[in-house]
This record gives C-alpha cells, structure tokens and sequence, in this order.
C-alpha cells in the first residue's frame, strides 16, 4: 500500500511544477476551505479565486503569497506561481499585474466646428487586494502650445469652469458621483466615485468594469493637440479623432517616453469617412508605463487663421522648454530672488502661485513624476520667492512656499538621484538632509513653520535652493557627474528609504 504524504509537508519538486491555479485548488480542498472562506481570510473577492482556478486570470504576486501563507502550504503555491511566469508573460497581458490595469483605453475627440467633446471609455480589472471605490481623473488643455505666455494669459482671462465642463461618468452603465481635486484655470482634476445616491459598486479584487467619461470646452480654448499618457499599466490604448470633412483636416502624431526622445507614431493613423465628417484612427498594444502619444492637426480651410509655428520637443529638455521652464545658463537661475511683503503683496503672490500651477500641469503633459515635482518661480522666469511643490503621493494637497528659508536640517543625510526641470536631460546624485525645518508666509501674512521629511525634505530643499541661485549640481560630491536621463534606471519610481 502507498505511504499517504502528510498533510502538512510540502509538495515534492514533481507536483510543484503545475500551473498556479490547480495547486490552489488542490491545497485548498486539502484544508477543507471554501472558495468563500479562503477570498475573506486573503481580503480577496471570492470571484478572483474562483478566475484563478479555472485560470481565466492570472494570480498576482501579492495573492499567490497570501494564499501560501493562509493554506500553510510551505512554500509550493509560491513555487508554482513562479512556475507559472512564462505562461503569465505569454498570455495575460496586463492583467498579471498587481494593482489596477486598464484592459482597454479608448479615446474618441469630436468637434463640430466650434466645439471639442471628448470621451474616455477604460475598461478596468483590479488586480490588487483591495476594493477600488474611486478613480482619478485629469483634464487639462493649451491653446498655444510652446507659448506659455499666450495661454497664461488666455486662461487668467477665460479659466475653465466645472459648469462649461459638463463633466458626465458612468461604470457599467451607471451614472457615477465626482468631486473636484484640483481647480485651475486650464487644469482640473476629479475623482470619479463607484457610487451614486442609489447606492455604491466597488470594483472588487478579480473583477472588471467599464468607466466613461465626457465633457466639452470650446474652441477658443481647445489647441490643435491630444495626448493619452500612460499612468497605469495598460494593455490596448486607442484613439479617435472625428472632424467636419470641410475643414481639410491633416492628421499626424508623435510618441515619447519619460526618458526617449520624440519619435513619429510607430504605428499609422488610418483615415475613413463617415458621411460628411472624416475619423482619423490610431491604436497600440501593451504600451510602456510612462509612454506619452500626442496627435496633431491642422485644418487646412483655416491655415490663414492659426499660428503654424511649433516647437520641436525631442529632447526632455527640448519639452521642458517648451512648457515655458527656463534652462540652464539663464541668469535669473544664478540670483537670489526677491521675497514678497506680505500681506501686502498678497494679489502679487497669489498670481504668481497660479502661474507656478499653470506651469506644473504643462510639465506634466510630458513626463511622469513618481517622486513628487516642484517648481520655484525663477524657473519660469519671475524673481520672486515663491515655489510649489506636489508630494509625491498625488493624493495629498501641494505645498505652497513663499518667502521659504530652512531654519534646522538634520544631521543624517541620505543620497538619491534628482532631476531639474532646467537642464532635464540628466540626473544627478545629491546627498541631502532627511530632516527640513523650513519657515515660510502665508499670503495673509502669518509665519509658519513645515517640518519636512525624506522625498518632501528632498522637493522642498532643491526648490528652496533654486530661490537662492543654487542648482543640485551645486550640491553634489566632488568627483560625481550627472548622468544622461537615458542611463538613469529610476523614471517614475519614488526615492526609497529605510
């Protein structure tokens, strides 16, 4: 008769090598659990463990750890997940990734002659541990792209408003509540909930849904330009474009990433007529975390009426520029800046704060920033001391410095790779301060006092110097050079520490 393995003593080498989802099964009916019961003792939904059985999902990192630990398994549901790697890569798609991944992202911009209507439909799967109950949105525009000047003063003129917005969103079919994060003259951030006052629906671990969303904004303040940023891993990213076939539109569009330089679409934009309008289609699969596509138009009916001049934005430097961020060897970013009387200066600082956030948002449109970003107001040309900075949880409200000096710094000192928005085509290693006291003035007048730590300490010290004509270059070790952005492994990835 065969010895009976014990029920505890992990699997031989042979057995371990099955696929992730029958090992679960099978050391799940060893200790006698439900489906349901093993979901609420991982904090998953039982639907994600029944689509990880039946492998019509991939397990993620995070699940294939837990349900060794919760089954006592020792180790060999976490072997076979391993073993399942290449059939994850081959055939999951976005989907093996932990967290929230858009399966499909579908772009469609209408306009009408006088009026841009967008809509953004993301079909999404949660692939993380946790019920999803919100989702982030952005909408920014800029009429004069590369002439910062012209759209700053554009937008203080004419800001968007919520009301000309029009925003509307559904999941599945379902109208969804938002409320407003941010509310800026050409920049406006939303959080779409997965609720409405007839009740809430979650997007719970191991399921899909469908979001949509649209809103309008004149031509008056819509430019010749639409760009899908990649924030989220992302399987199959497409685009739409639908205009009056009178007005002879040209279509093209170019690609890049945080780190590469601006390339034409690597995939065609195909053109079709649908009676008397004309759509102009682009798609692409699996694109890389941090990819920006951009497509362009002109109308050739009304070449008379535009302006044809636009920058070329390859380099990172060549994007930073363009968003109206001064560069490197301009004397303003070698002088200290003059500090606001307050409150007396109040409306001064005030506008100029606008102006920074303005700014911010353009940077944005061309690149990442997992460890945070900031911007002092010499970097766009105004010798004041003012500078903004946006924590690198994008869930916590930016900080504004006026009139900033560092009281107290810590002895213990840390060193991380920095990039500046005035030379962006390197990165350097800068030792700092894991400690900031830093005393700054509200526009009211008041003294206050920010203890900063770890990424913020860092943000805040390297925007502070620039208010005192310091670049990080000024700050790093002797014999250590920067680096071309090319050679730099930490895009998009927040500073770590102990």
């Amino acid at each position: 008769m065969a010895s009976q393995q014990p029920a505890d003593r992990p699997e031989p080498p042979s057995a371990q090598r099955t696929s992730f989802g029958a090992a679960l099964t099978r050391w799940r009916e060893r200790r006698t659990m439900s489906k349901k019961k093993l979901a609420a003792a991982m904090g998953f939904d039982p639907s994600y463990v029944s689509h990880v059985e039946a492998g019509r999902h991939p397990a993620s990192e995070d699940f294939a750890r837990k349900a060794d630990s919760v089954l006592s398994a020792g180790g060999a549901l976490w072997q076979a997940w391993r073993a399942d790697g290449p059939l994850r890569a081959a055939g999951a798609g976005a989907s093996d990734t932990d967290g929230l991944v858009v399966e499909e992202d579908h772009a469609r911009l209408e306009y009408d002659g006088t009026v841009y209507r967008p809509m953004q439909r993301r079909r999404l799967f949660n692939g993380g541990a946790e019920p999803v109950t919100r989702y982030l949105i952005r909408i920014s525009v800029d009429r004069y792209p590369g002439r910062p000047d012209r759209s700053n003063a554009l937008y203080r003129a004419r800001p968007l408003t919520w009301d000309e917005l029009a925003l509307t969103a559904s999941c599945d079919g379902e109208p969804m509540s938002w409320h407003p994060k941010q509310d800026r003259d050409s920049f406006k951030e939303a959080w779409l909930r997965l609720e409405n006052d007839r009740g809430r629906f979650p997007l719970y671990p191991g399921q899909h849904s469908t979001i949509e969303y649209g809103y309008q904004v004149d031509d008056g303040r819509w430019g010749p330009w639409f760009q899908r940023a990649v924030r989220l891993p992302t399987r199959r990213l497409s685009v739409e474009l639908v205009f009056p076939a009178g007005l002879d539109p040209v279509v093209w569009g170019t690609e890049t990433s945080t780190t590469a330089e601006a390339v034409p679409l690597r995939t065609p934009i195909t053109r079709a007529e649908d009676g008397d309008r004309l759509v102009f289609s682009w798609a692409t699969q699996d694109p890389p975390m941090g990819a920006r596509y951009r497509l362009e138009w002109r109308f050739r009916t009304r070449d008379d009426d535009i302006e044809q001049h636009r920058p070329q934005l390859r380099t990172a430097s060549d994007r930073m520029r363009a968003a109206g961020i001064v560069q490197r060897g301009e004397p303003i970013l070698a002088t200290t800046a003059r500090p606001f009387d307050l409150p007396a200066e109040a409306g001064e600082a005030g506008d100029v704060v606008d102006q920074l956030f303005a700014a911010m948002q353009r940077v944005r449109e061309h690149h990442v920033f997992g460890k945070g970003m900031g911007l002092a107001a010499p970097q766009i040309g105004i010798d004041r001391a003012a500078a903004v900075i946006a924590p690198p949880d994008p869930d916590a409200e930016p900080l504004v410095l006026l009139n900033p000096r560092v009281i107290s710094a810590s002895a213990e000192t840390d060193e991380h790779y920095e990039g500046c928005l005035s030379f962006f085509d390197v990165r350097g290693l800068v030792p700092r301060p894991l400690k900031l006291e830093v005393a700054h003035t509200r526009l009211d007048g008041r003294q206050v006092v920010a203890v900063l730590n770890a990424a913020l300490a860092r943000l805040a010290g390297h925007e502070i110097d620039h208010l005192y004509g310091q670049l990080y270059t000024d700050r790093m070790r002797e014999g250590v050079h920067p680096i071309p952005v090319e050679d730099y492994r930490g895009t998009g990835q927040a500073w770590t520490y102990r």
